[in-house]
């Protein structure tokens, strides 16, 4: 297939219109079979996408060391189509715990020097730290990251879940291509502030949990059971009556996909394709099988009647229950 492309900002490389998100093969949503994920993938770059997304932190490296055992077994072209957006900052500790975030420009450095080594490449093309660390002005951290940019460490500067008035800060010190951050129908907070300070100032947005962890995918059932280890079971929106709330509006969304003749994943992605040219969703497949089925929102045309029935089916803020826990949601500068 023809992928389309939208460009990660204006600073930025032009990438695949869908990003694959790989976290879900390592770590947070239950096991994960390797074989099929690195077969995922492969699949993914063969039809064309090469925005891959991934994170130090996931499963302590794991998932790093699985993209860059992927792009050794794929065949060289699409090993050099990939562009690489790594997060980092996350701090873990030995039980799998999270013990904060550290932007000091010494570890951004230090993070890097590992991530090129799990990956097993001679550059990052876009890094971010994954959440902002209250105790190191925004400045210092990108100012590190602008300084492996000058070393070819690093081809770009990203940022995630940030608000707009660090996204300012952030854009003042170095050129930033992108911000990384949750945008859904259930997820439409960027909407007010943030996205009209990354349009202002010619930042791409990348959109994570498009399906809403799968909560919006049209497979997630109520009495599906969750592992510990699942980031969902302890999810506000996934859990008693939240849970059958939003599932209600994912069955008042499976009527206009069905009426639009396609998926209530695909139509949950093509919404998001349809917000603007500068937004580039990350779908989180695991499995070739969804994959396919997500790759096939390029495909949907929306139309006014059809964004209007969408946005009946699911108002904005109609989702019930945070996106994070609250311990989880204090990390998060986009929501102060």
């Amino acid at each position: 297939m023809t992928m389309n492309t939208r460009p990660l900002g204006t600073t930025g490389p032009q990438v695949s219109a869908l990003g694959l998100g790989c976290m879900g093969m390592s770590a947070l949503y239950g096991e994960a079979d390797r074989a099929e994920s690195i077969a995922t993938i492969h699949a993914a770059l063969e039809a064309g996408v090469t925005l891959l997304d991934t994170g130090d932190f996931y499963a302590m490296g794991h998932n790093e060391m699985l993209i860059g055992e992927a792009l050794r077994g794929a065949p060289a072209a699409r090993r050099e189509q990939a562009l690489l957006s790594v997060k980092f900052g996350a701090l873990r500790d030995a039980d799998g715990g999270w013990s904060g975030y550290d932007g000091r420009p010494a570890a951004v450095k230090n993070f890097a020097a590992y991530s090129l080594q799990r990956l097993g490449v001679d550059h990052i093309d876009v890094y971010r730290i994954a959440r902002l660390d209250p105790d190191v002005p925004i400045e210092e951290t990108v100012g590190a990251i602008a300084e492996l940019v000058e070393k070819g460490h690093v081809r770009h500067i990203g940022l995630s879940e940030v608000g707009a008035g660090t996204i300012r800060r952030a854009a003042a010190t170095a050129p930033i291509c992108d911000l990384q951050i949750e945008y859904s129908l259930v997820s439409r907070g960027i909407e007010a502030d943030i996205l009209p300070a990354t349009r202002e100032l010619g930042i791409a947005v990348t959109a994570y949990g498009v399906l809403s962890r799968g909560l919006i995918s049209g497979h997630f059932t109520p009495d599906r059971q969750l592992a510990r280890n699942d980031f969902r079971a302890h999810s506000p929106r996934f859990q008693g009556d939240n849970l059958r709330h939003n599932l209600d509006l994912v069955e008042a969304l499976r009527k206009t996909a069905e009426a639009k003749g396609v998926t209530v994943a695909q139509i949950a992605i093509a919404w998001v394709l349809a917000q603007g040219e500068d937004i580039v969703p990350l779908i989180g497949a695991r499995t070739r099988e969804r994959l396919a089925e997500s790759l096939g929102a390029l495909d949907v045309t929306l139309d006014a009647a059809d964004l209007a029935a969408i946005e009946e089916a699911v108002p904005a803020g109609a989702a019930a229950g945070e996106r994070y826990a609250p311990a989880a949601l204090a990390h998060l500068d986009s929501e102060r």
